[in-house]
């Protein structure tokens, strides 16, 4: 599958989601946080080829990070709380939307 077709895939795939449907995947360690100034398409395409360069550059700099204690003691008070997702297994992408 090339690139192209990879994202055109993910796009598909694009979903909202509340915190509470997150939880599980929180508990079981899939969450990963991605920056709003990242593109959640393009972090999951970087993921799902294995581009480890440019998916350490991030993490290097805290643009994908796993949920903080603080970050998940916050978002347990708002189960309503709307996040993007994407799902590449076994991770699930979130990222969090402005409020409205």
């Amino acid at each position: 599958m090339t690139n192209t077709d990879l994202r055109v895939q993910l796009t598909e795939n694009l979903d909202e989601a509340e915190w509470e449907w997150l939880i599980p995947h929180v508990q079981r360690d899939a969450v990963i946080l991605v920056a709003v100034e990242l593109d959640l398409v393009d972090v999951g395409v970087a993921i799902a080829s294995d581009n480890t360069l440019k998916v350490q550059t991030w993490i290097d700099e805290a643009l994908i990070t796993k949920p903080s204690t603080a970050q998940l003691g916050e978002w347990n008070t708002q189960h309503t709380k709307r996040f993007n997702t994407l799902i590449i297994q076994p991770y699930v992408l979130v990222q969090e939307k402005a409020a409205a």
